[in-house]
C-alpha cells in the first residue's frame, strides 16, 4: 500500500480516491485543452497519448510508494474534479514532499485546488514527520501560484525542473502550525 495516497480521505466538498481506468475519458478532457499545458514546455504528443502516459505514471508512483495524484471526486454529484495529491520529488538533488494539484478547466475558479492542496497539506503534516512540503510552479503560472499562497507556502527557491523555469513554494512545519491554529481561533 503507497502510504502517501490519501485513499478514501475526504474534504468539505471532495472525496479523494485512487484514479481509476473509468477516469480516462473526463480526464482525456484536461489534456484536449491548450491552457492546461500552457505553462510547462514538454514534448508534444497527442491527447489521448499524454492521457495514457500520465496514467502510466500514476501507476508507476501506486506500485513504488512514491505518493500520487488522487482523484477528486465531487461528493454532491459524483463527478470528477480533477487530481490532487503528495508526490515524491527529486529537485536539485533533494529529496522532497510535493503537492500536486490539476484541475478540469470547467471547474477552475471555484477553490477546488485550493480546498484539496490545504487537504494534502494537513494530512502530511499530520501523518508524517517531514519537516517541510513543497508545490513546484512555472514561473508563468498565476493560478496555480495563488493556491499556493492560499496554502501558506511561499517562495523558496526559483530552479529549473524537468527542462522548466519554477518557482518551489513551501510551508515548513512551524509555518503549518501557525496556519492552523489561526484558523481554529
Amino acid at each position: 500500500m503507497n502510504k502517501y495516497l490519501l485513499t478514501e480521505e475526504e474534504s468539505e466538498r471532495l472525496l479523494f480516491r485512487t484514479a481509476a481506468t473509468s477516469d480516462f475519458g473526463p480526464w482525456l478532457a484536461f489534456h484536449k485543452d491548450p491552457r492546461t499545458s500552457a505553462h510547462w514546455i514538454m514534448e508534444p504528443m497527442l491527447p489521448e497519448d499524454s492521457c495514457r502516459e500520465w496514467f502510466d505514471a500514476q501507476s508507476y508512483r501506486y506500485e513504488n510508494d512514491l505518493g500520487g495524484m488522487n482523484a477528486l471526486v465531487d461528493k454532491s454529484t459524483g463527478r470528477l474534479i480533477g487530481f490532487c495529491g503528495l508526490l515524491v520529488q527529486t529537485v536539485d538533488q533533494k529529496t522532497e514532499l510535493e503537492i500536486g494539484y490539476s484541475i478540469l478547466p470547467e471547474y477552475w475558479g471555484q477553490g477546488y485546488a485550493t480546498e484539496a492542496a490545504i487537504k494534502c497539506r494537513d494530512y502530511a503534516f499530520e501523518h508524517y514527520n517531514t519537516e517541510s512540503i513543497i508545490s513546484i510552479i512555472s514561473l508563468t503560472n498565476k493560478a496555480s501560484e495563488t493556491v499556493a499562497l492560499k496554502n501558506g507556502m511561499k517562495i523558496s527557491a526559483v530552479t529549473s525542473y524537468k527542462g522548466n523555469r519554477v518557482n518551489i513554494f513551501r510551508i515548513n512545519r512551524d509555518e503549518w502550525k501557525m496556519c492552523t491554529s489561526i484558523k481554529i481561533e
